[in-house]
């Protein structure tokens, strides 16, 4: 009986080591937010502005090398825009990214994703769907993603209607002329971990 008892012990605490060192969910990375960039590109009939953002927190999860899912969190209110010189103009166009017409910041200070879906389609490159949260306003967007090393970097096109940002909207105003705004939006986002 005592044997069968040590038998038993031995068998649960081997057991339990080898499936401990084995990660259920694979192994998760802390982006570094001070070393990644957020760049956005926006788009209207006269021309362009460009501008960054700040990376709040975030995480890429892996199997072994592949990519399998990342959740990220971006500060709104860091929004900046690059294009133009300290001024005023660069101050009013900050100020109105922050405003209820656009990104809404007081009340939406952060925007977060979320992968929901990892395809390979090639090496060291991904299609990601995830959940884009912008404005309390959660919707499905598909991108790529390519890794290389402890780096990673993405583009996406965000249609900015989609999050009740619809301010010089040519989709829902008429008669705009050159003040239009096109509804996408680029992120390029490079990122360290």
């Amino acid at each position: 009986m005592k044997k069968g008892i040590l038998s038993l012990a031995f068998a649960l605490v081997f057991g339990f080591a080898a499936t401990a060192t084995e990660p259920i969910d694979g192994e998760k990375k802390k982006v570094n937010v001070e070393t990644s960039k957020i760049m956005w590109k926006a788009y209207k009939v006269t021309g362009s502005h460009y501008g960054s953002i700040a990376l709040k927190e975030g995480t890429l999860m892996f199997d072994g090398d592949k990519l399998t899912g990342g959740e990220f969190v971006v500060d709104m209110t860091s929004i900046s825009n690059d294009d133009q010189e300290p001024g005023e103009d660069k101050e009013k166009l900050e100020g109105h990214l922050n405003s209820s017409d656009f990104f809404d910041t007081a009340t939406h200070a952060t925007a977060s994703l979320k992968f929901t879906e990892v395809k390979s389609s090639g090496k060291n490159s991904y299609e990601v769907t995830g959940d884009l949260t912008i404005k309390g306003i959660t919707k499905a967007i598909t991108f790529d993603v390519s890794v290389y090393g402890s780096k990673a970097t993405a583009t996406l096109k965000v249609d900015r209607t989609n999050y009740d940002v619809k301010y010089g909207s040519g989709s829902f105003f008429e008669n705009l002329g050159d003040k239009t705004i096109y509804d996408e939006f680029d992120l390029v986002v490079d990122l360290e971990f």
